[in-house]
């Protein structure tokens, strides 16, 4: 539960630099505009805590109107699992709409990340195009223009009426979650992400370049196929917690980002992004695996079977290491800690190996499981295969001997 809304929270903050920076971000430029300003050169303070107090309450309505839509979306989730229920079909249909809103996450993902890779939805797209948009746009800088103290909430609460490809994905989550409550808190989380960017746009239109945005937005659709893929992993019997695999994946990716990038540039320009997201995803982990397996109970730590409280000391040993990259992955930061900065990101190296004895210890797919069996030895030996590469792919080394050294890319040549 909680590792989700932090996806979601993830997936507003992200996307929000793109798609809500594009589509949004000139409507909020327009209610900055709409709303009484102060010129004089000695009110200029109190004119920008005038303009931050509108668009405060431009967004708190906006999130209330999230978390009423959630609501609803979650309660006729919620009637369509309790009608499956007595119908007897409950678990399947409880799948189904899982598996769905999995397949719908994975596609607004790919949209995101590749525009023109797949179709959009046909029952959605006409939303976006008839001139819905525009319509109620419009009718909003006109309400904006009257000065009652309510006048943002009550646009704040519009605004989030207003039809966007971006919100359904985190309305399709909501819808899934068969709860009014949670699709309350699902909606409200995703809120919670877009707040900082459309609060800053509102207030200052020029805070992020266009390339960036275009970036974190492409991020943000490789945070919708998580989401996607977690939740159609989560829709068998197992239940397992699958944002450990993420968070090896992102870490793995950062790591042999910059050696590979003649061959694949991809990973070197979101290291940075994947390198915090291995971090937030461990940290989910973590937290998951602790409400879970010891329910907050630290002393039962000391009656697991030692092999379990290796793997759980190994695994923590790792958080700790990756913590400083990710506290410190900001330019201002790294500009001052100069080359100490890559002695700090290289505490992710033996992170990496600490995460792989982890998994390999206590996971339910190696030798974690209660009943070892041929494809959890497979999996074993696969995943430190990969981890070795890695460090092979690190290595110039290894390149020199495979005589494509030409190809390789040290840590000189990519900064």
């Amino acid at each position: 539960m909680v590792e989700d809304l932090l996806l979601i929270t993830i997936l507003g903050f992200l996307g929000s630099f793109g798609h809500c920076f594009g589509m949004c971000g000139p409507l909020a430029v327009a209610f900055s505009l709409s709303h009484p300003q102060k010129t004089a050169t000695k009110e200029k303070t109190n004119n920008w805590r005038s303009q931050l107090e509108f668009h405060t309450l431009l967004n708190l309505g906006r999130m209330l109107s999230y978390a009423l839509v959630g609501a609803a979306i979650g309660a006729l989730g919620s009637v369509l699992v309790e009608g499956g229920q007595l119908a007897g079909i409950g678990s399947n249909l409880r799948q189904w709409m899982a598996i769905i809103t999995g397949i719908m996450l994975i596609w607004f993902g790919l949209g995101q990340v590749k525009p023109d890779l797949l179709p959009r939805i046909p029952l959605l797209h006409p939303l976006l195009q008839n001139g819905l948009h525009a319509g109620l746009s419009a009718k909003m800088v006109k309400l904006s223009l009257h000065t009652r103290w309510w006048t943002p909430a009550l646009l704040g609460i519009f605004w989030g009426l207003m039809p966007c490809g971006f919100l359904y994905a985190a309305q399709i989550k909501a819808a899934a979650t068969g709860h009014w409550w949670m699709g309350a808190v699902t909606m409200l989380a995703f809120g919670l992400g877009t707040l900082p960017t459309m609060l800053g746009v509102g207030v200052s239109t020029s805070l992020v370049s266009k390339n960036r945005r275009s970036q974190l937005f492409r991020l943000g659709g490789w945070v919708t196929l998580v989401i996607g893929a977690i939740t159609l992993l989560r829709t068998g019997d197992t239940m397992v917690d699958y944002t450990g695999h993420a968070a090896f994946i992102c870490l793995l990716l950062a790591l042999i980002a910059r050696p590979i990038s003649n061959l694949w540039a991809s990973p070197l320009r979101y290291r940075r992004a994947l390198g915090v997201g291995a971090f937030v995803l461990s940290g989910m982990h973590t937290f998951h695996m602790i409400e879970h397996s010891l329910q907050w109970n630290f002393a039962a730590f000391f009656f697991l079977p030692p092999d379990f409280q290796g793997g759980m000391t190994a695994g923590a040993i790792a958080l700790v290491l990756m913590t400083p990259a990710a506290l410190t992955s900001f330019d201002s930061l790294q500009k001052s800690l100069g080359k100490r900065w890559r002695q700090i990101h290289l505490f992710s190296v033996p992170a990496l190996l600490l995460s792989t004895i982890h998994a390999v210890l206590i996971g339910s797919h190696y030798l974690g499981s209660l009943e070892l069996t041929w494809g959890n030895k497979l999996a074993t030996v696969f995943i430190g295969i990969v981890t070795l590469s890695a460090m092979l792919v690190r290595s110039r080394f290894c390149w020199s001997k495979l005589t494509i050294e030409k190809f390789y890319v040290s840590p000189s040549k990519s900064q």
